[in-house]
């Protein structure tokens, strides 16, 4: 539905996008995630019209997008801080689009009323912002986003200012209604979490470039760069050479085992990621394995995470057990893995 083609956007001597291509569907929701500076706001705003890039071309249904102004484009973008007008009630403040359209007041009361319905705020309509949660204005701002029915909804960081518990539900609730109301969602995010729970396929964005696209499980489980490998998720990374089908040859700990991604070549240089729930604690003289000393163990719940020294390993290997661990800091243990739970990347990429 919506095809970006080369997109280049340059702000004096910072290249904000380089050369961005993307393809998203029709009902898709789809996600740009990337650190603070990346450019994925920055392609947002270009697809919103407030932005106009130096080259490249966007289309959406095979018509050209970029020559539309903002007003004329089928496109809704919920800001993140919500934008909501403070002296006009819910369904004000939901109307207001469909009254700048000169729609019949039938019709608008009408749209608003379902609207505030899918968004559970059917009660509220009379209340004015400053009166409801967190929550509740951002399903507002939602509400107002999807009233106008727009081929596409731009949502711009739009759960970060709820707190941890308002924003896990609400990342339900979105998924919900992007369903129930069939529209293409594109979201930017720097939350990885966000990104893995809510869309159906991630663009990872990085200096201005687009890193890899894939859908969250393939993502997490095959990053294809070493980018990636250590954005998206926590990590275990290890420098050495592909050493065939099974395994990574390193200078200090030998042959790790691992699978490789398509393309890496044997002797080639390559990165070894396994992810700590991937990692399995065992003896120290376990002769398989790593060995190292515990440095840290913390609770989190359902889950602990371990913090292991290995010597020659730069950084601690992070290591994540179901419940409450029973192992000490300063206990020895040994680590291990399977190879087809360790992805062999090639270095370079």
């Amino acid at each position: 539905m919506l095809k970006i083609d080369g997109i280049t956007r340059r702000f004096g001597d910072v290249t904000a996008l380089d050369g961005v291509s993307l393809e998203i569907g029709q009902g898709e929701f789809f996600a740009l995630l990337g650190p603070s500076g990346c450019g994925k706001t920055t392609l947002l705003r270009i697809l919103a019209g407030f932005e106009t890039p130096d080259a490249g071309a966007v289309t959406l249904d095979g018509s050209d997008l970029l020559g539309l102004p903002p007003n004329k484009r089928p496109i809704s973008l919920m800001f993140q801080s919500y934008a909501l007008f403070p002296h006009m009630s819910v369904a004000k403040n939901v109307a207001y689009g469909l009254e700048r359209e000169k729609l019949p007041k039938s019709e608008i009361k009408q749209r608003v009323s379902e609207v505030l319905e899918t968004v559970g705020l059917a009660e509220h309509g009379n209340r004015r912002p400053n009166q409801l949660s967190g929550g509740q204005r951002q399903r507002v701002a939602l509400a107002r986003s999807i009233v106008k029915r727009p081929r596409l909804l731009l949502l711009d960081e739009p759960l970060s200012a709820l707190d941890k518990k308002v924003r896990a539900d609400m990342q339900l609730e979105l998924k919900r209604l992007q369903h129930e109301v069939g529209i293409t969602f594109v979201v930017v995010t720097h939350d990885q979490e966000e990104a893995m729970s809510l869309a159906d396929r991630i663009a990872v964005f990085d200096r201005g470039n687009v890193r890899q696209v894939d859908q969250p499980v393939a993502l997490y489980e095959r990053p294809r760069t070493r980018f990636v490998a250590d954005f998206v998720g926590a990590n275990n990374l290890f420098e050495g050479t592909a050493g065939g089908q099974d395994a990574l040859e390193t200078e200090g700990f030998g042959r790790l085992p691992g699978t490789p991604l398509d393309g890496v070549e044997e002797g080639a240089k390559a990165l070894l990621g396994v992810r700590p729930e991937k990692v399995r604690l065992g003896e120290p003289d376990d002769a398989k394995g790593l060995r190292g000393s515990v440095l840290d163990v913390s609770f989190y719940g359902g889950v602990s995470h371990l913090s292991v020294d290995v010597p020659g390993q730069p950084k601690p290997v992070l290591v994540a057990v179901q419940g409450a661990s029973t192992t000490q800091p300063g206990a020895e243990v040994g680590l291990s893995w399977e190879p087809q739970d360790a992805v062999i990347i090639p270095v370079g990429q």
